[in-house]
Order: structure tokens, then C-alpha cells, then sequence
């Protein structure tokens, strides 16, 4: 029987050299943000800053899958449905009345807690239009395994083996960290991203030429996404508390 408790892993693991993708997913592949970076004796420097206006994502990242030896995609997506959305749909017809309580039917067991550890309430992907949001990036993941030859299963913790995929929470990591986790993606409020940015230097390591994350908000997501799979590779991030529901919902692995 699968246990449903992770372990930490040992630092030999976690200090293992590995590309962080992170992808600030979009149903239109020109809003998807992406951002690459090497993550090295327990250090993340961030190398890459783009968007799908400049090259597809699909393209883009296969590309940097070929050139790692080990990556590790942070997807900035619900990669799942709630258990019982999926379980009372599948026998119901139009007409018949559903008895679940509303957030245990659209939210999944992730969702939820977030909301108790951080007060914050991701969309509700069995309700909200972020559904749109998960199938493309489920499709991406699929483009994905298509171009590269290669399967892209989720990690469950940091002993994989060449690449896999995680889903997190950008608005989750800043809440975490006590930074502004709303409004910072409206057009007039470069100041706000100026601010993440300037918390993100002591993060990581940053390339010097910042003008994109700071006018597109997308750009700026895809970077905390690649910080929060830093998070995960460093066991800073919080474990599912049901491993086996995790795996049939999904699971956002926020900072601690």
C-alpha cells in the first residue's frame, strides 16, 4: 500500500543541479509567460525572461528541456479536478439535484488549504473560468511529451529522475512572504512589480535586463513560479495531507 505521508529528502537530492522552468499559463498561448533557471547548491539564478509573444511556448520549452539534464516544470495552473466534482457529475443528469456543499464540490482539498494557512482563495477550478487556464496547460504538458519524446508525470518530492512536473501558486509564495499578492498586474502599477522585483533580487539571481517582468505582469508570475519550484527542490514548500487525494485533484506547492 502507497504510503500517503513524503519524506524530506537529503540534501545530496536537493542540492542536485536542475532547470526550473516556470510557465505562467494562459488559454492564449501569447499571454503565457516563461522563465528558466538553474537551481545549484541550494541557490536559484534566474536566466530566462520571455513570453509566448516571442516564440511559442511549446517551442521554447522543449528547447530548454533538450538542453537540461534534469528539469523540473512549475506550472502556474490547477493540473486537477475537485474528487467529488468529477465523482457526482459522471451519474447526473439535467434536472437532478446536487447535495454537496459548494466548496467541497468546485474547490479542491488544495485549495482549501491554502485558504485556511494563508486566508487567500485560488479560483475555483471546478466553477471559475481558470478551468479554461488548466486545459491548456495540461495540453501544453501533453505538446510537451510530444516534442521532446519524453513522459512528464507530476513530482510527488525531489527524487525525480530527468524531468516532471509541479503545480504552484505565484499569489501563494508572496502571501507566504508577506508581499503585495493583488493588483500588481494592472497596467499602471509598475511600482508594485517594481517592489516584487526588488524582493525577488534577494530571492535569486537575477539577469540584469528587467524591462519585460516589469511590463508584463505574466513575465513576472513566470518568475515566481520558477522561485516556488525552487521552494519545492528545497523542501520549503508544504506537503499534501492526503497524498493519494493529491494525486487524483492536484496539489499547489506553496512556500512554507
Amino acid at each position: 500500500m502507497e504510503n500517503t505521508h513524503l519524506v524530506e529528502q537529503d540534501s545530496h537530492t536537493r542540492a542536485e543541479t536542475c532547470t526550473i522552468i516556470g510557465v505562467d499559463c494562459a488559454t492564449d498561448p501569447k499571454n503565457v509567460g516563461l522563465t528558466r533557471g538553474i537551481w545549484k547548491n541550494e541557490k536559484l539564478r534566474i536566466t530566462d525572461i520571455t513570453n509566448g509573444q516571442i516564440r511559442s511556448p511549446e517551442d521554447m520549452v522543449s528547447e530548454w528541456i533538450f538542453e537540461s539534464k534534469r528539469c523540473l516544470l512549475a506550472l502556474d495552473a490547477p493540473l486537477g479536478w475537485p474528487q467529488d466534482f468529477g465523482h457526482t457529475l459522471s451519474d447526473h443528469f439535467a434536472g437532478m439535484p446536487v447535495q454537496k456543499e459548494a466548496n467541497l464540490f468546485f474547490r479542491r482539498e488544495t485549495d482549501r488549504f491554502v485558504k485556511r494557512t494563508f486566508g487567500k482563495v485560488p479560483l475555483d477550478v471546478g466553477a471559475d473560468r481558470i478551468a479554461r487556464t488548466a486545459l491548456s496547460a495540461l495540453q501544453l504538458l501533453g505538446k510537451l511529451s510530444e516534442n521532446t519524446g519524453i513522459d512528464i508525470p507530476l513530482a510527488w518530492n525531489t527524487d525525480f529522475a530527468g524531468i516532471a512536473a509541479i503545480e504552484v501558486y505565484p499569489a501563494g509564495t508572496l502571501k507566504a512572504s508577506q508581499i503585495q499578492s493583488s493588483a500588481y498586474k494592472r497596467s499602471n502599477q509598475a511600482e508594485a512589480r517594481q517592489k516584487i522585483l526588488a524582493w525577488l533580487d534577494n530571492e535569486a539571481e537575477l539577469p540584469v535586463d528587467l524591462s519585460l517582468p516589469l511590463k508584463d505582469a505574466d513575465a513576472l508570475d513566470a518568475m515566481l513560479c520558477t522561485l516556488a519550484g525552487a521552494d519545492f527542490l528545497a523542501g520549503k514548500a508544504y506537503l499534501p495531507t492526503d497524498l493519494a487525494l493529491a494525486r487524483k485533484e492536484g496539489w499547489s506547492w506553496v512556500r512554507k
